[in-house]
């Protein structure tokens, strides 16, 4: 059973490291994975001190790229850790996971990439056509925002 679960964790998130899977529910409609941050600790983003003083945790829910036609709804518990400094402004943080998710963020980084690039060939209408296609819900203005935040590209100097 074990070799399953690593299995699952190198197909589902095969760049990420400390997550674990807990367990995967397939319907006909959704693929629900429950999955857990394993980190021991993280920096502060105010300060940059290391933490391991777990303050709590609680459950996030981004919504992540179709599989097989099948809407992919991942229940990520994360940990938010205490800063040890007591001159940051900062109590508690969340350990982001580089890769999975952002601060803030409803989607995850592999579904938010893929959207921006069906928002950079179609932009906004059709690439939120093209989306409800694939299986993902999104308006024409995120689309379009999507596109917005993606840094500008380098242009090499001329010479």
């Amino acid at each position: 059973m074990e070799e399953v679960v690593l299995r699952l964790k190198e197909l589902l998130f095969p760049s990420i490291a400390d997550i674990a899977v807990l367990s995967v529910d397939v319907n006909i409609e959704i693929v629900r994975v429950e999955a857990q941050c394993t980190t021991v600790g993280a920096a502060c983003p105010g300060c940059g001190t290391w933490s391991t003083r777990v303050h709590s945790s609680f459950l996030r829910s981004p919504a992540d790229a179709p599989s097989a036609g099948r809407g992919v709804l991942l229940q990520l518990r994360v940990r938010r850790f205490r800063c040890r400094s007591t001159m940051c402004a900062r109590r508690t943080f969340v350990g982001q996971k580089p890769g999975l998710t952002r601060r803030y963020g409803q989607r995850t980084e592999r579904l938010r990439s893929t959207l921006a690039a069906v928002g950079l060939a179609l932009a906004g209408r059709a690439g939120a056509r093209l989306a409800s296609v694939l299986g993902v819900s999104i308006s024409r203005s995120t689309v379009l925002r999507l596109v917005d935040a993606l840094p500008e590209p380098e242009i090499p100097p001329r010479e």
